[in-house]
This record gives C-alpha cells, structure tokens and sequence, in this order.
C-alpha cells in the first residue's frame, strides 16, 4: 500500500512538472522563428494560470479592434494567496489609503510591446516569464518570495498584429537580412502606434486613449515599486539600459538616481560575460511627464526604458552597418537577460524599495520640492473647460477642493507669465501640492521644466492652463481648500412648449460634440457672426441657433434636441422672437446655417501618421462625426466634389505634386475648403497664386539669406561634437506662445482674446496681405515658456500662426502649429472644430 502511495505522489508531483509548457513546447517553435499573433499569446498565458497556482491572469480591457488587454500576475505561493492583502497595504505607503504598511513585498511591473512593431518585446515577455515561473528554477523561487511580479507582454495589441500580420505575409522562408528586402520596409502606418495611430508611449499622464485609461485604472489599484518598459532602437544602436541621460527632472529623488545605477552596473555585469554591447547615459532622459518611465517616476517608482537595436525593419533578421545580422533570436535573448536583471535586483532590494517608496510619498506630500506648491484655477470660466481639466485630474487621482473667499494672494499668472497679486471666490478651485499626488501635480502644471541640457527627447512645457485655456496661477506657498469640492450637477433640460429658437453657447469642445450630434440627426444648425442680445441677456459670436423653421418637419424635434443637450450636459436658452434687441436677427445673412460638411482625411505615404492619427479619433472618437480616408498616392483619381472639406495632416513628403495641387486648387475655388497642418503648410508657401510667405519683403527675404550665410560661415568651423547642439538652435520643443485671436472671424469663435500655442516647428510665416491673420504672434513679448532654438526665436515676431486665405469660392486654413496634438491640448479642438464647421459657411 505504501508502495502504491509514492507511486501515485511520484506521478503526480511528475505531472505538477511536465503539466506547464515552455513557449517552445505551447507554440510549437523555437523563439525567434517567428513572431507570434496575440491570440496566441493570451492563450500561452492563459494556459500558464491554469496550470500553475501561483500565476493569475487579469484581464483590464480591450483595445479599439477587440483585443484583449491583460497583465499576468506571478508571485510565491504565500504572495499569491495573501495578493488582496499586499495591494491594500502597499496603497497605504501612498496614503491613498489610510493605514500603515506592515510587509515589505516589492511590486515589479514590466511592461513589453507598448510600440506595437517594435515587436521583440511580447516575444521576450514570454521567455522571461516562463523562466521565472518555471517550477524546477529554484532561485527564481528565491527572488519571487518578497515580490510580485506584475508582467503586461503587450500594452499595444492592435500595433503588435498590424506588424506581426504584415510581417509573416512578407519574410521570406529562408532568412534574408538583405535591408533592400521587401520584408525590411514596413509600409505607412507601420505598427508603432495603436488603432487611431496614437503614440501610447506618450500617452500616459493624457490618458486620450482607451488603452491607456484601462491600463491606468489598474495601474492605480497597484502603485508598482519598479517599472521597466522595453522597447527597440535602430538596428544599428546596440542596446541601452538605465541609468538614463540628462535632462533629469529635478523632482527625481536620489534613491530613484541610485537605483538606476544599480540596476544598471547589474545588467552590464551580464552583458559583459556575454560580450555584448550596451550604452547607457544617452539619449533618453527623464522629463516629458507621460512616458511609461517618466509617468511610474513622478509616482514613486523606478521607472526604467529598455531599447535594444532592431525595431520593425529587422524581422526575423538582417544586416546591420557592419554587416553583422541582428536577428530576432538575438534581440530575444537580450531583452530576456535585461528583464531577468530586474526582477533579480528588486529581490536583493525588496526592503528598501518598499522603505524609500513610502518615504518618497511621506516627504513629497509634507515637504513639495518644486517652487510652486499650490495651483488656483479660477472657477468663474468657462466651466466646461474646468470640469474637463478636473476630470483628467480624477484620472490622475490628484486631489483639489474649492479655494473660498481670499485676497491678497501672489503667484505667477500663466496669462502674462509674471508674478501678481490676485483674489479667489467660492468657485475657485484649488490644487496643491501637499497630498499623495504631489509630484505629479507639480510636474503636470509647472509652467516650465527646469533643464540641464537644451538637448531632449521630447516636449519641455506642457503645462495644462495653457492646453485647456484657463486662467489660472501658480504659488510658491501653500494654499489648502476651504471646502471638499462638490460637483454642482447638470439640471436637465425639459421639453417645455415649442419654443422659436434654442440658443447653445460655443467655447469648448462638448459644444461641438452637440453640434456634430445635432447635424447627424438631420437637424439645422445656424451660427451668429455678430454679438446680440435678447431678453437682456448677451450673446458671443458663434452661438449656435436652432431654428424651429427648416427642422419643423423632423418627428420629435423638441424632444431630440432637448435629449442630445442632456446627454452633453449643456444647458439650453431659448427665445420666442428672431427679433434681437441689439446685433443681427435671426434671418440676417450674417447668422449663418450650417451646412453638413462631409469631411475627408488625407492619409498614406508622405503624411505624419501621428497627426493623422489624432485628426481620425477626433473625427471618430470624440465628435463621432463621419470622415473618409483618402491614400495620399491615390489623390489623383478620387472625385474631391463628394467632399467639402479636405484635411492635409503635416507631412514628411510631397504628395501635392503639380497635377495634384492643380487638381485640390481647381476644388478649392469651386467652393472646397483645405486645413493644412504644420508641414503641409509649406506647400503652399512662396508659390505664385497663393498669399503665403516666410517673408513680408523681398528685402527682408535677402537679409535673412545674409544673415544665415554669415552663421554658416562662422558654424563650419565650429567642432564636429557641437553639430548636435547648434541642430537644435533652429528648432523648437513645446514653447508656449500667446497668440493674439481676431475674434471677428469665425476661426476664432469661442477662443477669446488669447490663444497658447504649443510650437514643436521652427516654421514661420509672415502676416498674411490679402488673409486673414485670426491667430498671430505679435512680438516677442508673447513667448511664455518652454525650449526654442536661439536662431529662429526672436524671429517670431509678427509672424502668422493660424490664418485663413480665400481662394475662388474656397478658403485654405493655414495651422502652422498643431493645435490637435497628442490630442490632450484640449483647447485646440475647437479651433479645429471652428475651422470644419464655421469657415466658409
């Protein structure tokens, strides 16, 4: 019998073993043979759950194509089975929950795949997991019992298969490195961003995009110690890990400095006894505040970049400068050495990782390091504005309450970027720096990062004022609430009588939400171009009027309109009378109907795919409006009259060649109208027909060629070492600029006096002659923050930045900055919106 009792534990202890596959063993090919569909990958992970205990699987959303978002759990037994009680107590380190922490479990989150082509890392994902969830690896047994390891193989799943499906249908069945190989030149999109073409690795602090707002849902609920995002590089750079380069943000404390370094000299350890070639220190820093490193950093944990060489156009592999072949098995087994790096130096630090974390929400939240400490946002504006900025700040869990009745109080007016003295009232909202949030409410509306190089990866200014368009100040001492804050509520409209007219306000992008919503439904809009008054109450230009007369034939068109206002929230006038007391009535030419634009897109190769992308999920995401997509290559054989408005996203390439361009102009003074952005703009400028000039005169034209032929001849002698540093002279990273706004103009409805401007060109046009110049920098007093290069800075000065130019019966509508961009600059939309539904009608 006892015979028969070890026999039977034999076999079943056997089965514990070989129950659980490799990757190998569950795909059916060796790693880097090929790049593995997501389908696939979830039922890998899922079959690992199922078959080992102390592996959970949890499912945090899906992406725009229906893919599964999930991050895989892997811990001790003991961790696993006490996993509720660890994440309680690591949330009260943050004092987002009340209590203290008794454990010192380390929370290890490694995120793969975040660009979708840089396809290496879910490959990778795999390899390191199963290693540490082998059950026969005894010392990753060690390393999990005082950590958890939180493992996402892929943030980008829609990328991932973009890429992975063009690949497979493109390699080759025997290797081929040759880089001219059709399997090497991934077409446009390319898989690097998501569905809409966003970059979600610069999404993170924004939260715009469904996959983002799920993964930072989850991400709150555990508050990791340590996350390390891989990513790829050019083939020809070899691999880079922490610790990062400079610009380092100043909020970083020491602990995070040291523990880069440690991990590091950790990872370089291995990467030498393999003879493998790494840099660190360079290229990226630690400032932009919604990277998968930055984000984890200004809320308490390491945050880590990982960057081996390869990307998209390696595949399976190919031939480096060298003539060496990178190839995906390679790429593999580096990214697995840089992730097994990790997990091993949070195990020999779990206890002070978990010590430091706390400390680092203790000290930030008594003690904020930055100069300013608190942030009033004036409750008295355009409240629709506020309550968007307030609910990116309930995404951010950072805390804020009404300010109450004070005076005498100083701090720097973003408005005019200079300190001032000011009052707050019972709507004003305040939000300071002492809570469990402080250092990402500091960063978040700093006016301007410091910086210790000129030299960075990204945007240096992005403080939300300016992206939402509020008045607002920022405080060097600290000032709490008065009054938990308390959402006055939206009292709902009621179908009451039939009323003549409705009259909706225009000056934030809920309002063209409702439009848009209006116009889907069949129902007629009309614009006012003049300020009046009725029932003695004032009204701006750009009031929506919806008229009984021409929608009297719509069934229930009382109660559609009254239904879509609530859903939007937006609380309707009405009037009895066309007949205004001051202004223009309602059948005045100058209140304008607006007519149902059908709006087109162009794509393809030679556009941004990222400014595309952001001007697609506007259309589709947040107006719900219809839009076609139209290839940049195709332009010449489409019908442009199906469409009255075409959308020229900024653009790396000329797909305007000269039959196109008399093609889109022979549609535009029929009546079409164009939005140009940023790059796409230079098609038009300096060419005969058309108003736009870098320069006012001729004169100045030759002075600006003097004066750059005189650097040019100073620059070429200056040491090669310094050719990066005088590159950036002419560029600009996120300077902040206050545009003056002819609010006269249609272009410029809703925005008021001022507009903030995020410059990431160094293009500059001149005042339009014959155009109407609706957004201009005056001088060059009305720079506010932010990197721009010292050649083209006081260059700016009246110089034209939003403008529009009418052609035949057509306009052209120049945006030499993005106002859409990365879509978080909320204010932008309804320009963008002004321009598709107002210009032109």
């Amino acid at each position: 019998m006892k015979k028969i009792y070890l026999l039977v534990l034999s076999i079943s202890l056997t089965f514990q073993v070989f129950a659980q596959k490799s990757p190998e063993e569950f795909l059916g090919y060796k790693m880097g043979e090929r790049f593995t569909p997501h389908h696939r990958v979830v039922a890998y992970f899922e079959h690992l759950a199922a078959t080992l205990s102390n592996v959970k699987m949890v499912y945090y959303g899906e992406t725009y194509e229906h893919r599964p978002l999930f991050v895989a759990i892997l811990s001790s037994p003991e961790n696993i089975n006490n996993l509720e009680n660890l994440r309680l107590d690591n949330l009260k380190r943050t004092g987002l929950v009340e209590g203290q922490a008794s454990t010192e479990i380390a929370f290890n989150w490694m995120s793969y795949n975040v660009h979708g082509n840089e396809a290496v890392g879910t490959e990778a994902a795999m390899k390191t997991f199963w290693q540490l969830a082998d059950p026969t690896n005894s010392q990753s047994k060690d390393w999990l019992k005082n950590q958890v390891l939180i493992m996402d193989p892929c943030a980008n799943p829609d990328g991932k298969d973009r890429y992975t499906n063009w690949y497979n249908q493109k390699q080759n069945s025997r290797l081929q490195p040759d880089p001219q190989s059709t399997e090497h030149f991934e077409p446009w999109p390319g898989g690097r961003p998501n569905h809409y073409m966003i970059d979600l690795n610069r999404d993170w602090a924004w939260q715009t995009q469904k996959e983002t707002q799920h993964r930072l849902e989850l991400y709150h609920q555990w508050m990791p110690h340590l996350f390390v995002d891989f990513h790829e590089q050019g083939i020809n750079d070899p691999f880079y890990f922490a610790p990062a380069a400079q610009p380092l943000h100043e909020q970083l404390t020491a602990f995070q400095h040291e523990f880069q370094e440690i991990y590091g000299r950790n990872t370089a350890k291995y990467f030498d006894q393999n003879g493998w070639f790494y840099f660190t220190k360079e290229r990226f820093d630690l400032l932009y505040p919604s990277y998968g490193d930055t984000y984890p950093m200004y809320n308490g944990a390491i945050g880590m970049t990982i960057e081996k060489g390869g990307s998209g156009r390696a595949g399976l592999g190919m031939l480096d400068a060298l003539g060496d072949t990178v190839t995906l098995k390679d790429r593999i087994a580096h990214q697995h050495m840089a992730g097994i790096s990790a997990v091993e130096v949070t195990a020999q630090n779990a206890s002070r990782i978990t010590a430091e974390f706390a400390n680092y929400f203790k000290n930030n939240s008594s003690n904020p390091k930055a100069k300013y400490k608190s942030f009033l946002i004036k409750g008295d504006q355009n409240p629709e504005r506020l309550k968007a900025l307030l609910a990116l700040m309930d995404k951010n869990h950072i805390q804020y309450g009404f300010a109450g009745n004070r005076s005498g109080l100083r701090g720097l007016d973003y408005n005019t970027g200079k300190t001032t003295t000011f009052s707050t009232t019972e709507k004003d909202i305040v939000i300071n720096a002492f809570q469990p949030k402080s250092v990402l409410t500091q960063v978040l509306f700093e006016p301007e990062a410091t910086l210790q190089d000129s030299i960075t990866y990204d945007i240096t200014s992005w403080a939300l004022p300016y992206a939402y368009g509020l008045q607002a100040y920022a405080m060097e001492t600290r000032l709490d609430a008065t009054k938990k804050y308390e959402n006055a509520g939206f009292e709902a409209n009621k179908v009451e009588g039939k009323p003549l007219a409705y009259l909706v306000p225009w000056h934030a992008t809920k309002h063209a939400k409702f439009l848009a919503s209006l116009l889907n439904a069949g129902i007629r809009v009309r614009f006012t171009e003049h300020e009046f008054e009725i029932g003695g109450k004032s009204y701006p230009s750009g009031t929506l009027i919806i008229h009984r007369n021409g929608n009297q034939y719509i069934n229930n068109y009382d109660q559609k309109v009254v239904d879509l206002a609530n859903k939007f929230e937006i609380t309707l006038e009405t009037s009895n009378s066309a007949y205004v007391d001051k202004g223009k009535d309602f059948g005045s030419s100058d209140v304008r109907p607006i007519v149902k634009p059908n709006v087109a897109i162009l794509g393809g190769n030679g556009t941004s795919s990222l400014n595309f992308g952001e001007l697609w999920y506007f259309f589709e995401q947040e107006l719900d409006y219809p839009v076609s997509i139209l290839e940049a290559e195709n332009l010449g054989r489409f019908d442009l009259s199906k469409y009255h408005v075409l959308i020229l996203p900024s653009s790396w390439g000329s797909y305007l060649t000269e039959n196109n361009m008399k093609k889109v102009m022979d549609w535009v003074r029929s009546g079409g109208k164009i939005i140009a952005f940023e790059n796409a703009v230079s098609a038009f400028a300096d060419k005969n027909g058309f108003d736009l000039s870098r320069y006012d005169t001729e004169e100045e034209k030759k002075a600006a060629e003097k004066e750059q032929k005189e650097i040019l001849n100073v620059e070429r002698l200056e040491p090669y070492r310094d050719r990066e540093r005088m590159g950036i002279s002419t560029t600009a990273a996120g300077a902040v600029y206050q545009l003056k706004i002819d609010q006269t103009h249609p272009l410029g409805f809703g925005l008021g006096d001022k507009f903030y401007t995020l410059k990431n060109n160094g293009s500059r046009y001149s005042y339009l002659n014959q155009g109407v110049n609706v957004g201009i920098i005056q001088s060059n007093e009305d720079y506010r923050f932010g990197y721009i290069g010292n050649k083209i800075k006081p260059k700016m000065a009246q110089s034209m930045v939003y403008g529009v130019e009418n052609q035949g019966r057509g306009q052209i509508i120049y945006m030499v900055d993005n106002p859409m961009f990365r879509n978080f600059w909320e204010n932008g939309k309804l320009l963008v919106a002004n321009a598709v539904f107002f210009v032109g009608q």
